[in-house]
């Protein structure tokens, strides 16, 4: 056989009888796999959306919920599973590891996310003592770790009891209130204040007309008589709250829940639901909301402490909030019960303590105290006069300075971090430790001054810095629950005394100032995790601030000026939410979701086993989909019949097969016109075909032709006697936004597959070439050749024996179109140069003339 007949015959046209049934069936077929194919990429983009979304809120500062990182978790998780059942169905039985792993990693992903465990077995009553065996699940955090401090460090704690969280489950369920709870919580607009107070109100009053299981009350009357030592004081108690997540790092919930102090035990009932019900008031259900974290998760252990009537308490921090680099105690003291200091009710003396060897009284402010926290002789506590003798005088001497700085200390070297510890000194001077939970410090920007040179607009000066920074905004004062409700976002709430229950304004407040109060208060606390400059203990001169009046406060320069003023070097906004349960969570998830393992297909460890995260099964099944697409275009039947020439004059044959919607009208006649067709990637690989006349095979001398010669009469590849469909036409088979193309031009054969969509993370185009009709060494350089521009269009490229693969994904539609119509032209400019690959004179020749080609085509005319 001559070459000019080896030619006549491979491109004779061999039209196939036509099966019409054969041909539905084998286009259903395929349109069924391409319909798989899509849903797999649409489930890869919304899985890595969501993965996205994961990583952006685990950067940013905005609080995210706990619904937000289950729902896109979920999300992740659910079309990862639809990206496995569109390859199974590809690929059936091919993967059978996907299934386990997708399981593996779905039980991990999951675990950060799952409910409290709900104390459903454990002890109703616990000893004090024992509250650390408990465990924070039984005991809660707050006596769990009081529990720690006395049989750890053998610091003194008020001896008591702990009523567990088994405790309150079972008064839930005694009562039927979680239902109720859950409906008046759905129904609720909890954004607003006035929806807030009521459905809290509501909420509230449940657990106050709860009854006490009988088994509860029977366990807790056993367990005060044992406390009840029978001395000449009779025994009064304190209900102090420890509810799971309290006191965790960044989320203290500091003054968010109610305790009961100085309780007859008779009415240890009445106290007891007054504490538990602290769970939905007001200020805890929106710091909750405010941390992302389940109304449905809360529950309540509560302490039952002997009540310490206290002769003089307050707060140590073992290390300064603002200002870490300072090293020393801070002590915060008043007379009589540390609830002045807690609560920010009047000036307190405050003491820092620095570090020894010895340990040093570096300070200490001493502030006129002329009123104090008592016990009442009957029940409660109550406001009392401070002897004259007393108001001016420190209430901590040095050596009790220097012993609660000692214990707080202690404290902090035991729990390997810095501490807020609440301490009260008994009748007897004896040092008692009451609270000990981590103290959120770093060095917090905004902690000096932010506004300079505007000493005309001062309004005052002075205060304590309870948490820096610097914002502007109209005051408003808030003193009743009226007020709180009228209050409005990116306001400067303005308060006489910073009492916790104004804490769910702070998620709205643009700063706090407060006549009253210290940085040791539990609105301070709040103010410093929620990230709201706050200025307090501004003194008299704070009330002349004009309701309505717009003024900017520096905390950390102490002062309050009139007017916005513009903040300079105003350092970067500190994340209003470093550390809370939510964001450990999300962390967590993220860490099982997001690492890329993953990375080469043509590594032998590239398999389903080997996926230990979301985002490798996702890689996995994105790579595998694209290979079963392809292998099975080129090695199954098309349904050849259902194919319509393309009407052009052209040298080849062009066939169309319409998957979906690729072309303007049913394909009914013999030929499809091009103004029929809606593919856009055809439209830009037929522009690239075309728009630049080919010139004609190369020249080629005598080794170059004894080579074609040669290899056309022993590659069988060649042979077109070999009955071969795709050896002899050109198939597109097209939607309006894919194309799938196999292509024998010359003597290689190419296919070519593109998805153009508006959305880019959806769009690829992969290309395989291989083939040729001269020795192996010129197609090999054939290929080198032909990488060298495809490496230049931005390709990932891959020579793999005889083939070359090229692969670009996530382009914007513009630049997707533009490579597919380059991928046009060298396909068809590329044919027979494995023949001149022997002559360097000619590669350099082609070589210039396709780089000059490539840079003068025109943008795709849909692009």
């Amino acid at each position: 056989m001559n070459l000019v007949e080896h030619f006549r015959r491979l491109f004779a046209q061999r039209p196939q009888p036509a099966d019409e049934q054969e041909v539905e069936r084998l286009r259903a077929e395929f349109a069924a796999r391409y319909r798989c194919f899509r849903d797999l990429l649409c489930a890869n983009q919304r899985a890595l959306e969501a993965l996205a979304e994961l990583e952006q809120a685990q950067e940013g500062s905005a609080p995210p919920s706990m619904a937000f990182v289950r729902g896109r978790a979920t999300a992740m998780a659910v079309n990862v599973f639809r990206m496995i059942q569109n390859l199974e169905a590809l690929a059936p039985d091919r993967y059978p590891g996907l299934s386990p792993s997708f399981q593996a990693v779905q039980a991990a992903v999951q675990g950060p996310l799952g409910p409290a465990p709900a104390p459903s077995e454990g002890p109703l009553v616990l000893p004090l003592t024992q509250a650390a065996l408990g465990g924070e699940a039984l005991a809660g955090p707050k006596m769990a770790l009081l529990g720690r401090v006395a049989a750890e460090l053998g610091l003194a704690v008020p001896p008591g009891l702990v009523i567990t969280t088994r405790a309150y489950a079972l008064v839930v369920e005694h009562n039927g209130l979680a239902e109720e709870i859950a409906r008046l919580l759905q129904i609720a607009d909890l954004e607003r204040m006035d929806s807030l107070l009521a459905t809290c109100s509501q909420v509230q009053g449940l657990f106050m007309r709860a009854h006490i299981p009988p088994e509860l009350d029977q366990a807790v009357e056993e367990g005060l008589d044992a406390l009840d030592d029978g001395g000449h004081q009779p025994l009064r108690l304190a209900l102090r709250s420890s509810a799971q997540g309290e006191d965790a790092p960044g989320a203290s919930f500091a003054g968010q829940f109610t305790s009961e102090l100085n309780v007859d035990p008779s009415r240890w009932g009445e106290a007891y639901r007054g504490v538990i019900a602290s769970l939905f008031s007001p200020p805890a259900v929106s710091y909750r909301r405010h941390m992302g974290l389940r109304d449905e998760d809360a529950a309540m252990a509560v302490g039952c402490l002997a009540m310490v009537p206290a002769r003089a308490g307050g707060v140590a921090y073992s290390a300064d909030p603002l200002n870490p680099d300072q090293p020393g105690v801070l002590v915060s003291s008043c007379w009589g019960l540390p609830k002045a200091v807690v609560d920010g009710s009047w000036d307190c003396d405050q003491f820092r303590v620095t570090p020894g060897p010895p340990a040093r009284l570096a300070q200490a402010t001493v502030a006129a105290k002329p009123r104090q926290y008592v016990c009442d002789p009957v029940e409660g506590v109550l406001p009392s006069l401070v002897g004259p003798e007393l108001r001016d005088e420190p209430s901590l001497s040095k050596a009790q300075a220097l012993e609660v700085a000692e214990a707080a200390r202690r404290l902090q070297e035991h729990f390997g971090g810095p501490q807020d510890v609440e301490w009260a000194l008994d009748q007897e001077g004896g040092l008692v430790i009451l609270q000990c939970r981590p103290l959120p410090v770093g060095d917090r920007p905004g902690r000096r001054a932010l506004v300079k040179g505007a000493e005309q607009h001062l309004l005052l000066r002075g205060g304590t810095t309870a948490s820096p920074g610097a914002a502007a905004g109209q005051v408003r004062w808030v003193q009743t629950g009226g007020d709180a409700v009228a209050f409005g976002e990116g306001e400067v709430l303005a308060v006489e005394q910073p009492l916790p229950r104004w804490a769910p304004l702070l998620g709205r407040a643009a700063a706090l100032v407060a006549v009253k109060g210290g940085e040791a208060g539990h609105l301070a606390s709040v103010a410093r995790e929620f990230g709201v400059p706050a200025l307090l203990g501004v003194g008299p001169a704070g009330r002349e601030l004009a309701q309505g009046r717009e003024v900017t406060v520096d905390a950390g320069g102490r002062a309050v000026y009139a007017g916005r003023l513009p903040l300079a070097d105003r350092p970067a906004a500190e994340p209003r939410l470093p550390d809370t349960p939510v964001r450990r969570a999300l962390a967590q998830v993220v860490a099982q979701a997001a690492p890329l393992n993953l990375l080469d297909p043509e590594d032998p460890g590239f398999t389903p086993e080997a996926c230990r995260t979301l985002h490798d099964l996702t890689r996995f099944c994105h790579q595998k989909a694209v290979e079963e697409m392809f292998s099975q275009a080129g090695r199954e039947h098309f349904p050849l019949h259902a194919a319509r020439q393309l009407y052009y004059h052209a040298p080849m044959q062009w066939w169309i097969i319409d998957l979906e919607d690729g072309l303007r009208h049913p394909l009914a006649e013999k030929y499809v016109r091009i103004e029929d067709i809606l593919c856009a990637p055809f439209h830009a690989f037929w522009e690239g075909l075309l728009e630049i006349p080919w010139q004609g095979p190369p020249p080629m001398d005598a080794k170059g032709m004894a080579s074609v010669m040669f290899q056309a009469t022993m590659n069988p590849a060649l042979n077109t006697g070999v009955k071969s469909s795709l050896a002899e036409r050109n198939y597109f088979l097209i939607t309006k936004q894919f194309m799938n193309l196999q292509s024998r031009v010359g003597f290689h054969f190419s296919s070519l597959e593109a998805m153009v969509t508006p959305n880019a993370p959806e769009n690829l185009v992969s290309f395989c070439f291989r083939g040729g009709a001269a020795d192996e060494g010129r197609r090999r350089a054939r290929l080198t050749f032909l990488e060298e521009f495809l490496a230049g269009l931005g390709m990932a490229v891959s020579l793999k024996g005889d083939a070359l693969l090229a692969r670009s994904e996530e382009l914007e539609a513009p630049r997707c179109l533009g490579l597919v119509k380059s991928l046009g032209y060298l396909t068809m400019h590329t044919r027979q140069l494995d023949m001149i690959m022997a002559s360097p004179q000619r590669v350099e020749y082609y070589r210039a003339k396709i780089a000059a080609d490539l840079a003068a085509l025109r943008p795709p005319a849909g692009a």
